[in-house]
């Protein structure tokens, strides 16, 4: 096990100062600004997958065709995700950044116009999620790769914990804001809002000039850099136990998201994006509370304790008919996403050397990704023919079936000191 203030997989980590605070990577300027653009950018997705999925519900009561918006996003990792990581370590990551985040305005902006003139179709829609969800699965890797580049090595595994309370931040608003722009204009003027909520993003990166960076290796072609991942990946344990966990999560957790626009359907548009704003709520109220319980509860047994309260979650979202216990349960079920999805992005960055990081991460999120689409799909397909109910208890226990993987893949992320948050500060 590797000890602070020694080298980690390419990470030098520093031991934190005494009282430093989990906030403290937005006390420098780069990441500050990077974060406080994403944020708005992840508020922006959300209002995105509130509409998308809205939209599909109202054009057809399909359980199949609206889980498969949440497919669509999903399966570009199953397409693209390999070579994103291989350019992201060869080629400059800013550019390849810029490039997908326009990428992503355009798709968006295109899905707002259509919908606007009443021309979107079920397969319209999903071929622009699926554009849409191209460009984000391009985008995942180099941006997870620069971190450790718009950060101080000692504020580094604050930094991680930090993206992912952003992340939760979004969407803790975004399903809120999303509700209540499409009751007042509509699913295609919240699309357009999308696209509008990217530009900050881009214009970081236009401003930021990033670091020389020799590349440790020799260049090398795009799928000989793919086969270099793959072997690194096919020979390391700890690589594996990440990615079969992963795997064996994101599947059955996949459920509760793509059958949500159905089950919240009796509640209105705003009434689905207040309850994907309790799931964001209670994510974004577990990363904060987080780091305090990575002091005192190993790894393991932390995303043991999640995987239960996501599975009882999971289930009771096909049973519960009341707007406050749904909401509750949405609650819990985000407080233990963050819980499970944290600890195995910091099993994620951490797991390879860093001229290697951005095409492991990439193999990672094909995982992640990989497996909320064909669990989308597979649950859509179980809800058409059984029910949601049915569904929603099958994926509860294939949750609680998958623990058994955890002796044999064990995390490794213990060996990540998170500082304590001050009891009286605020993110500013």
């Amino acid at each position: 096990m590797a000890e602070l203030g020694k080298s980690l997989n390419g990470i030098q980590l520093k031991p934190p100062r005494a009282g430093l605070s989990a906030w403290a990577p937005l006390h420098e300027p780069l990441f500050r600004s990077l974060w406080i653009a994403a944020v708005v950018c992840y508020t922006g997705r959300w209002i995105l997958s509130v509409a998308g999925g809205w939209l599909m519900a109202g054009l057809t009561l399909s359980p199949l065709m609206v889980a498969l918006v949440q497919a669509a996003s999903s399966l570009p990792a199953f397409l693209v995700i390999l070579p994103a990581g291989a350019l992201a370590d060869l080629i400059d990551r800013r550019r390849l950044l810029l490039v997908m985040q326009v990428w992503m305005v355009v798709a968006a902006a295109a899905l707002g116009i259509l919908t606007l003139l009443h021309l979107v179709t079920p397969w319209i829609l999903l071929l622009l999620t699926f554009l849409i969800g191209v460009g984000a699965v391009m985008n995942d890797p180099a941006w997870q790769a620069i971190t450790p580049e718009v950060v101080s090595e000692e504020n580094f595994a604050a930094a991680v914990a930090l993206n992912s309370a952003g992340y939760n931040v979004g969407r803790a608003v975004g399903p809120a804001i999303g509700g209540v722009i499409i009751a007042a204009a509509g699913t295609g003027s919240a699309f357009l809002i999308n696209a509008a909520s990217i530009f900050g993003v881009i214009y970081f990166l236009y401003r930021w000039k990033r670091r020389p960076h020799e590349s440790p290796v020799e260049r090398e072609r795009v799928m000989r850099a793919m086969r270099t991942g793959l072997e690194y990946v096919r020979h390391s344990h700890e690589v594996k136990a990440v990615l079969v966990r992963t795997a064996v999560f994101s599947v059955s957790a996949s459920a509760l998201l793509a059958m949500l626009p159905l089950i919240a359907r009796p509640f209105g548009s705003i009434g689905y994006g207040m309850l994907l704003g309790f799931f964001g709520a209670g994510a974004l109220g577990g990363a904060i509370a987080l780091p305090a319980l990575r002091r005192i509860i190993p790894v393991n047994m932390l995303v043991t304790l999640a995987t239960v309260l996501y599975a009882l979650a999971t289930f009771a979202s096909g049973r519960v008919h009341m707007f406050a216990a749904l909401s509750g349960v949405l609650c819990a079920a985000g407080v233990a996403w963050i819980a499970i999805v944290a600890s195995l992005n910091v099993s994620a960055q951490t797991m390879s050397p860093a001229w290697l990081r951005a095409r492991t991460l990439s193999i990672y999120l094909l995982v992640l990704q990989g497996g909320m689409a064909a669990g989308s799909a597979a649950w859509g397909a179980v809800g058409e023919r059984w029910g949601i109910p049915a569904a929603m208890l099958v994926a509860a226990l294939g949750l609680l079936a998958g623990l058994s993987t955890i002796r044999h893949f064990r995390l490794r992320a213990d060996r990540f000191a998170y500082p304590s948050t001050g009891a009286n500060e605020t993110i500013t």
